[in-house]
C-alpha cells in the first residue's frame, strides 16, 4: 500500500512540475496600440522620425547593422523587399509585431511607444507608401 501512495505522489509531483514549467512569462504583448490614426500618414514625415530616433541612431538598424536597415535612404526597400510590412493582413505585419512585442523583445528594446505603434500601422493600412 506504502509503494502505491509513494508511486502516485511521484506522479503527482512529475505532473505538477510539467504543469508550472509552461507557466512563465518570456515577452511581453501589448493589446492597447493607442488611438487609431485617420489622418494620413507620411513615411517621410511619419515613419521615417522614428526610425531615427529609436532604431537607426542606436546602430542597430543602421547600414551594416542588423536588418531591416532602416536608415532613411535605405528603409522603405529594406521593409517591402524583406517583407516587414503586409498590407492585406496589417497587424500581421513583422515591423509590427516586432514593436509591440508580439513576435518577440519589442522593439526598440527601450520601451513600447503604443503612439509611434499607432502611426506605423495606420501607415501599413494606409497602403504602407513611400510618401
Amino acid at each position: 500500500m506504502l509503494r502505491k501512495l509513494n508511486v502516485i505522489g511521484v506522479l503527482l509531483a512529475g505532473m505538477l512540475i510539467f504543469f508550472l514549467a509552461g507557466c512563465y512569462k518570456n515577452r511581453t504583448v501589448v493589446l492597447n496600440t493607442g488611438e487609431e490614426i485617420t489622418r494620413p500618414v507620411s513615411f517621410g514625415a511619419d515613419i521615417i522620425p522614428i526610425f531615427n530616433a529609436s532604431c537607426n541612431s542606436s546602430g542597430c538598424h543602421n547600414t551594416g547593422g542588423r536588418r531591416p536597415d532602416l536608415t532613411p535612404s535605405n528603409a522603405f526597400n529594406a521593409l517591402q523587399n524583406g517583407n516587414y510590412v503586409n498590407t492585406g493582413a496589417p497587424e500581421s505585419s513583422e515591423l509590427y509585431l516586432w514593436m509591440t512585442g508580439m513576435k518577440a523583445i519589442p522593439m526598440p528594446p527601450n520601451g513600447i511607444n503604443i503612439d509611434n505603434n499607432a502611426l506605423v500601422l495606420a501607415w501599413i493600412r494606409q497602403g504602407a507608401q513611400n510618401n
